[in-house]
């Protein structure tokens, strides 16, 4: 069984490394979207808006249309009930799946092992599981307010260092981090970036951001944007305006 481990260091378009934020809450929104610019993404995520919305129906309409899903539930419980969720997950058929990394070692370990476990049992395909460090919308004092003295780095680096300890396969982590991430876990580490906006985006709830040439050249291997892509006036140029500063940005790798 192939890995989509091997997806992220293949030589690949900047298409496939970026991911559109589905966050809506209309099924008929869904279809015209990944009509419209299925050729332009390499995947759609799926998060609580659209999924407590639509729920698995909104997963299998865009695989349906060929489409890949990010299902970005960020499941946080005891390590039981998240591994349970996972493997439900991964029976939907979807690419890549995250959990919180604050849920515990032994949250994210259990998950990877049933997960792992699942697939070897019912010959499905392993996604690639993340877990999420600290939100792109949190800052310094965010994080004190909830007891987590430091820098927000660290925080980043020491709950992705225990991701990997884990077994999982990366993180979620705004593109300010990306470079201290790369060096800490190392190369192979998959690193998947929200708070991407262009240039001229609005910054709307997300603080720690970086265009999509700066997020490629720090090291994401995935992007994820949503309201710049599905708020323009022309989607399907505003995917492809990002698509080309993503390419700036690995031509300057």
């Amino acid at each position: 069984m192939a890995s989509n481990l091997q997806l992220v260091r293949s030589p690949g378009s900047m298409r496939e490394r970026l991911i559109l934020a589905l966050d809506v809450d209309d099924l008929e929104r869904v279809k015209a979207l990944v009509s419209l610019l299925g050729s332009k993404v390499g995947m759609f995520k799926v998060g609580k808006q659209l999924f407590t919305h639509a729920g698995p129906q909104a997963v299998k309409l865009i695989q349906g249309m060929g489409g890949e899903v990010f299902l970005d539930l960020k499941f946080h419980d005891i390590p039981n009930t998240v591994a349970k969720a996972a493997i439900e997950a991964t029976r939907l058929g979807v690419k890549m799946f995250n959990v919180h990394a604050s849920g515990s070692l032994e949250m994210m370990r259990l998950t990877v092992r049933e997960v792992s476990r699942v697939c070897r049992q019912e010959g499905l395909r392993r996604p690639i599981m993340l877990a999420v460090t600290v939100l792109t919308s949190l800052n310094k004092s965010d994080l004190q307010r909830v007891g987590v003295d430091g820098e927000v780095a660290d925080q980043v680096i020491r709950l992705a260092l225990l991701t990997r300890q884990a077994g999982m396969d990366g993180v979620v982590a705004s593109p300010q981090e990306v470079a201290p991430i790369r060096a800490a876990c190392g190369r192979r580490f998959i690193i998947v970036s929200p708070g991407v906006r262009p240039q001229r985006a609005k910054r709307n709830d997300q603080r720690r951001v970086m265009t999509p040439e700066e997020a490629i050249r720090a090291g994401a291997d995935y992007i994820v944007v949503g309201r710049p892509i599905m708020e323009a006036k022309d989607p399907m140029r505003a995917a492809q305006e990002i698509i080309t500063e993503m390419e700036r940005g690995a031509a300057a790798d």
